[in-house]
């Protein structure tokens, strides 16, 4: 199994990624994303799929995703150490956890995901599991594992935005996504995305994250407001799903052919 991992060499060079999300969970469409060329394939664990525990739910994922070159971002339900291993020694590289208030959950997610950590002990254990061979490849991976993994906090509570600076000042926090729906309804206007206080509040965290130099992420699903994202120095996009694919393409050719 390989110890790269693309989406984190993009952010570290300064450059782009790009993913589509999967709500069917299909390893076939996993493989599709990839032979299309995306960076990632957005896995949500937190809202929909198999239990993040099951280990065995994940192994056909990441095995298509190996056999495409694509990678999995996987969004787990929370920050807890246990399953943040279970989800890494599946074979994924790349977490993000949602529902950050502070900084000292987003520490206790990356350090749970590291060997070693700011200079000490990290909190992953060894389990010899595929990412190491099954035992065949421990010393390599041991040495590599820190250097690939990417851990991101999704900032979607006005908990996190009032905790901004001390959440992106955690050691190797890989990058920041902003959820733009769950903000709206953290900060009392449910859905009202374009609510001036949650536009604010977002105008805030990418400010914030340019000075930090934490690569930025969010949802847009429209070439127009995706060029404009990236224009405005957002690194990680998820542009779609296959849900959105199917209404856009083949609903159109229905009510055409209608």
């Amino acid at each position: 199994m390989s110890l790269d991992n693309a989406v984190c060499e993009r952010l570290e060079s300064g450059g782009t990624a790009l993913g589509a999300r999967t709500h069917s969970m299909s390893p076939i469409l996993i493989e599709e994303y990839g032979r299309l060329g995306y960076d990632f394939v957005w896995v949500d664990l937190e809202h929909a799929g198999a239990s993040p525990y099951d280990a065995t739910a994940l192994d056909p994922l990441v095995r298509a995703a190996e056999a495409a070159d694509v990678e999995l971002l996987v969004r787990v339900p929370h920050a807890d150490p246990p399953l943040v291993h279970k989800v890494l020694s599946a074979g994924v590289t790349s977490l993000l956890v949602p529902q950050i208030d502070d900084a000292a959950e987003v520490r206790r997610a990356v350090r749970a995901a590291r060997f070693e950590y700011d200079g000490e002990p990290g909190n992953r254990g060894f389990g010899g599991g595929r990412p190491a061979a099954w035992g065949a490849d421990a010393e390599r991976f041991t040495e590599r594992a820190d250097e690939t993994v990417l851990v991101g906090a999704m900032i979607e509570t006005a908990a996190a935005v009032e905790n901004l600076e001390e959440i992106l000042a955690v050691p190797d926090l890989g990058f920041a996504f902003v959820g733009p729906t769950d903000l709206s309804i953290s900060m009392g206007y449910p859905q009202e995305t374009d609510h001036p206080e949650v536009t604010a509040a977002i105008d805030r965290v990418e400010e914030a994250c340019l000075d930090a130099g934490v690569p930025l992420g969010a949802p847009r699903h429209g070439v127009d407001d995706a060029e404009n994202a990236l224009e405005d120095g957002y690194r990680i996009l998820r542009v779609g799903d296959e849900i959105g694919a199917v209404r856009d393409v083949l609903g159109a050719r229905l009510d055409a052919l209608r």
